[in-house]
Order: C-alpha cells, then structure tokens, then sequence
C-alpha cells in the first residue's frame, strides 16, 4: 500500500506542477531506472563485495543522481489540510487506447493532401466545377465520411448567405457545413462536436481564384475529424458525437454560427465543442520546434451570461470555474498522457490576439468550446499566396511541405480520447449550489440526483484557489448533497458524475 500511496503521490504531482516541475520529475524517473539497472548491474558482485560496501556504493550513486538533477521533494497539498485522496487523473482505457492506436497517419496525410489539390477551397470559390473549389472540396468530404460507413450519418446543411451583407461575401453565397452524427445509446440530445473548417483563403480575402492550399489552415483541422469519425464509425457512446467540417471561417465564422444557432434552436444539450484550427505544424516562424504540446485556448466566462450572474462569479471568485475551462481542466487530465503522446496546455484567453474561431461561434450560444492550436505559428505560411521571396529565401503559403503528419495524429488522439472519454461519461451535474446560509466551518454541497442505472456515483473535487486543476477528491456516493469537512472560503469545490463504466464527468463549480 505504501507503494501505491507513493506512486499516486508522484503521478498527482507531476500532473499538477510546472512544465519545468514535470521535467525535473521526468529526469529523476529516468536516473532511478538507470539505478535500478545497475543494482541488476552489480548483483553478481555480492558473491565478491561486502554488503556494507556494495550499500555505500550505491548509495553514493543515488545521492549524486539526486544533487545532479535538483529534484524538488514531492510535496502533499498541506495547506489547507482536507479530506479525500489526491486526484489521480483518468486514463485510457483498454478499448479507448485501441481506438486510438488505429489512427492512421497515412490516411490524415491523403486527406490533407485531397483537400490541398482543389487548389483553392475559398468560400467564395466555385461551387459547380467538380475538380477546383470549395464545391468539389464539399463533395468530396461528403462521400468520405459516407465511405467509412458503420452508425455515422451524413449529413450536408446550409444557407445562402446574402451578398453585401458581410464585406468578405460580396455576392450571395451558399455556406454549407459537412458532418457526420453518431447518435448517443442512452442520451442522444446531450452533444459533443469536433470541427475544423474546410475553407481556405490566400493574401486577398477577396479573392476566390488564386491557389489557396489550405494544408495547415485548416485541412489538418478537418483531418482530425474525419480520422475520428473513421475509427469511431461502429462504436455506441452513451452521448452523441458530430464530427464536422465547417465552411466560412475565413469569411466570418459564417458556417459555425449557422450550425451553433441550429443546435441551439434544436434544444440540444451541448456540453463540449473542440476546435481543431492550424494544428498541423510542429515548428514555428521563430524555427522553434515542439512536435510535443498543443495549446488550449479557455475563454472564461461566455457573453451569454446576464450582469448578475457575471457578479455572481466575481463575487465568490469562481472567474476561472465557468463551463468552459471546467472543459479544459477534463481535457488536460484525460489526454496528457503517453496514449496520445501530447501534453495539453491551457492558455487563459479566447484565441490569439488579432485572431478568432469557430469555438467562439458556440461559446456565443452559451455552449462551452475550445480551440486548438499549435505552439509556434508561421505567420508566412497562413493567409499568403503562394510564392517564393529571392530576397529573403522565405517560402511563402499554406504548402504541405510545412505540415507535421506524425504531429496531427497525436493531435487527432488527443481529440480522440476527450471525445470518447466525454460521450461515454454521464452528464455533467446540474443544479449544483453551495450552502451560505450560515458561518460554519465545513461545506454543504447539494445537486440534481440523477437516477439513471448508469451513473455509480458522484464526486466532490477541490483544490487550493491559487491552483489550475483539481488536486483531491472525496467519493460521496449516489446521493444529492454532502458535507466536507473543510471551508469553502479556502478552497475552490465542484462536483462530478461517475458511470458504472468509470468513465468520469467534468465537473461543475457550486454556487450559492
């Protein structure tokens, strides 16, 4: 047991310090096996060495290990004391990690590479010619994600967006979004979405003839979702995924606000939207490389929220506990591991500066949704025409030279095991209020009791306010309240769902 304590104490450290924090950890884990192996090493010398000396000499060698590497001790979270265990993080399961091992980056790589030689897929482009354009590219999409067969179905809807309206759609235009629905078994209106936009564009906005290749911006988006709808094809998640391929980005995030609006109109129940927007390069303009990290863009809290309840949030501090980066925190603790072979980095903003993107079309509808993207950009290869700089030696455009394969695939396996990890979850816990009604020292907690065979129990997480992920849990059973034994004026609290499958919900922050 003491072994047990010791490694889920390391792997919770390791999960929830610092990136350098992470690598020193990583160092230690490697010079410990090295140890070990040359304990292996010099077990044959006990036949010729005292234990008194074999023991100095190792000893020596581990102390040395130590000093070399600065290894800060592994601390517990001692303040402020609590009740629970350190928060160890889900892992794939057996049949979740097979699914992902069949990601194939052959089929990514041929994906992109059809998308690219329809030359341009601009918006404004042509819609009938069936080799050039945004109209072949649609086509295409279509009849892939048909092929891959199974419970997916296909499915083509749009509008005509007037011209004049929008300065970047200068004549009426039909904005149509592909995608493929793999209806939930058990909750088919609570929804899950993964989108990369299909269109594409050169220096000029305006301009829908010039070569617009795309390959980055966004075909590596539209690869992960496809690739997902593939190997997700025949399977039966609890919850309802939509692997899409949105168009109009470019033009205004004209395809993605259609679509929101749909949902919204529909009464679907959508609890996680994950954009995949230029995830397809691992080094950047500055020639830095990093084939190891993706970041996450977290908007805090969604323009949807009324004066009051933004008041709410700052009143209790909870700025940084709204729906979407409680999506965030789930996402980092159930992909950043070595299945997708990709650490996931929140960044505290909607999108970059000066940029935006299809997420935001649904954190507008009050749905929680993120964005995606690759560490280090090149800004020469997004929104140029396609040339060659003699003076400076610079290669200008969206060219497939510059994409990352192996890259995308763990992209398209961290997408993979958010997604899967989400739909086969139960819901999120709804109603969820804290107790203020008197000065007490611990902390009731009351929520919707959902009776469902499916859902085993419910669990109360918290962490220190100043920390950006869970760091214990309390297991608190199939009921719909509890009492911890610990402030709520020190911590931050919330609440999660656990399926018999042990499949777990994000979590959702209490409020008076």
């Amino acid at each position: 047991m003491a072994n047990c304590h010791l490694t889920s104490r390391a792997w919770s450290e390791y999960f929830h310090s610092s990136s350098s924090a992470r690598r020193q950890h990583l160092l230690i884990f490697v010079q410990a096996l090295q140890i070990q192996a040359c304990i292996l090493r010099v077990s044959r010398l006990l036949a010729v060495m005292s234990p008194f000396l074999l023991f100095t000499a190792l000893a020596a060698a581990f102390s040395k290990a130590i000093a070399q590497s600065q290894w800060p001790p592994l601390e517990e979270y001692t303040w402020p004391p609590g009740p629970g265990s350190l928060l160890i993080p889900q892992y794939p399961t057996p049949e979740l990690a097979g699914l992902l091992k069949s990601i194939d980056p052959s089929r990514i790589q041929n994906t992109i590479e059809k998308l690219v030689s329809f030359g341009t897929r601009s918006t404004i482009s042509n819609q009938t010619d069936p080799e050039r354009g945004i109209g072949a590219a649609r086509t295409w999409i279509e009849q892939e994600l048909k092929s891959y067969g199974g419970r997916l179905n296909v499915s083509v809807e749009g509008y005509t967006q007037p011209g004049g309206v929008n300065s970047r759609v200068p004549n009426d235009t039909f904005i149509a979004n592909v995608f493929a629905t793999l209806t939930g078994s058990e909750e088919p209106d609570r929804v899950y979405l993964v989108s990369g936009h299909y269109d594409s564009r050169c220096t000029d906005i305006l301009d829908g003839v010039s070569d617009a290749p795309g390959a980055n911006d966004d075909a590596s988006g539209v690869a992960v979702s496809l690739e997902l709808a593939r190997i997700f094809a025949d399977t039966t998640p609890k919850a309802t995924i939509i692997f899409v391929a949105v168009a109009g980005e470019e033009q205004g995030l004209l395809g993605s606000a259609y679509l929101a609006q749909q949902l919204k109109a529909a009464g679907k129940d959508v609890q996680g939207m994950l954009n995949n927007d230029i995830v397809g390069s691992s080094k950047g303009g500055n020639g830095r490389e990093d084939a190891g990290h993706i970041r996450m863009f977290l908007q805090s809290l969604p323009p949807t929220l009324s004066q009051a309840d933004i008041s709410n949030y700052i009143k209790i501090g909870a700025e940084n506990d709204g729906a979407i980066r409680q999506l965030g925190r789930f996402i980092v603790e159930v992909t950043s591991n070595d299945i997708t072979g990709i650490q996931v980095e929140p960044v505290y903003r909607p999108d970059r500066f000066l940029r935006g993107g299809d997420h935001s079309s649904f954190i507008d509808q009050g749905f929680p949704a993120v964005r995606f993207t690759e560490p280090n950009e090149n800004y020469a290869h997004q929104h140029q025409d396609v040339r060659f700089d003699n003076a400076t030696g610079i290669q200008y455009g969206d060219l497939i030279e510059f994409v990352d394969i192996d890259y995308v695939s763990r992209i398209a396996k961290m997408n993979g095991a958010a997604l899967f990890s989400l739909a086969n979850a139960p819901g999120i816990p709804k109603s969820v209020k804290i107790d203020t009604s008197s000065l007490v020292l611990n902390s009731t907690i009351k929520w919707t009791l959902d009776t469902s065979a499916s859902l085993e129990k419910y669990e109360i997480v918290w962490r220190p306010t100043e920390m950006p992920h869970w760091t214990h849990v309390v297991v608190v059973g199939k009921v719909g309240s509890a009492t911890v034994d610990l402030s709520k004026d020190n911590v931050q609290f919330g609440v999660r769902a656990v399926g018999v499958n042990g499949y777990k919900s994000p979590a959702v922050a209490p409020f008076p």
